[in-house]
C-alpha cells in the first residue's frame, strides 16, 4: 500500500512520537492512521486560527491521492492474474497446431505438401516462388501470376522438376516480386509445427517452439491453422 511522510501531520499537532517507539517505524502510515490525525488536527485546531481552506484540500487531496493509487494497484494485481490465465489457455490451444511465420525455409513431411506464403506490400504484376535443396539447386519453380497486395499462399507437394518425389527435409524458399520492369525480392512464410509453448513473464509475450525454426515470439505468427 502506498505510504505517506507522518512527520509534517505531527508537527502540524505539536505532536511528537513515543521514544520508545522505533523512529523508522513512525516514518510512514497507512490510510487510517492518516484519516485518524486529519480528525484529530480539526478537533485540536485553533478556533481562532482555524485550518485554511487550502491546507485542508490539500491534505484531503493527499488523502484522495493514495486511496486511488491502492484501487490502482488492486485493478492492476487483478488484470495481471487476468492476463496470465488467459496466457496460459491460449498456450495450451497453441501445442500441435500449425503456424504461419516469416521463415526463410519450411519443412517438407513425408507425404505431405510444404506449406507457406508471400507477403505483398503492393499488388504485383507477376509473383514466382523458386525452392532449393539443402544443397543449394532448384528443385521447384511455381509461377503465381498477378496478385493483390496481402497475404498469397502457395504449397509445394514435394515433387521436384524432373517428377521425383523428394524425401523429407528442410528446403530454402524464396519468392520474385515483379512489378513494372523491377523485380524484388519477397518476404515469405512457413506453415510450421508448434512443438511447445513457453509462457512469458511479468506481461512478456508467448515463446513458441516450432520445427525447424526454433523459438518464436507469439508476435511473429501471423495465422493460427
Amino acid at each position: 500500500m502506498s505510504e505517506i511522510d507522518t512527520r509534517n501531520v505531527y508537527a502540524q499537532l505539536g505532536l511528537t512520537s513515543s521514544p520508545d517507539a522505533d523512529p523508522k517505524a513512525n516514518d510512514k502510515l497507512g490510510q487510517a492512521e492518516f484519516l485518524e490525525l486529519m480528525t484529530a488536527q480539526l478537533k485540536y485546531q485553533d478556533p481562532l486560527k482555524p485550518m485554511e481552506n487550502g491546507d485542508f484540500l490539500g491534505q484531503m487531496a493527499q488523502f484522495g491521492t493514495v486511496s486511488g493509487i491502492n484501487d490502482l494497484n488492486s485493478t492492476i494485481n487483478t488484470m495481471s492474474a487476468s492476463f496470465q490465465s488467459n496466457q496460459a489457455l491460449q498456450a495450451s490451444t497453441l501445442v500441435g497446431r500449425r503456424v504461419l511465420v516469416p521463415a526463410q525455409s519450411g519443412q517438407l513431411a513425408d507425404g505431405e505438401s510444404l506449406l507457406g506464403a508471400v507477403e505483398l506490400e503492393q499488388p504485383a504484376n507477376r509473383v514466382v516462388i523458386t525452392i532449393q535443396n539443402g544443397a543449394g539447386q532448384l528443385v521447384h519453380r511455381s509461377e503465381l501470376g498477378v496478385q493483390p497486395a496481402g497475404l498469397v499462399d502457395f504449397s509445394w507437394d514435394g515433387i521436384d522438376t524432373g517428377g521425383n518425389r523428394l524425401p523429407a527435409g528442410e528446403y530454402r524458399i524464396a519468392a520474385e516480386v515483379h512489378r513494372g520492369g523491377e523485380v524484388s525480392s519477397g518476404a515469405t512464410l512457413a506453415v510450421v509445427d508448434v512443438e511447445s509453448v513457453t509462457l512469458g513473464a511479468g506481461g512478456q509475450d508467448l515463446t513458441l517452439s516450432v520445427t525447424g525454426l526454433g523459438d518464436i515470439g507469439m508476435g511473429q505468427v501471423r495465422k493460427i491453422m
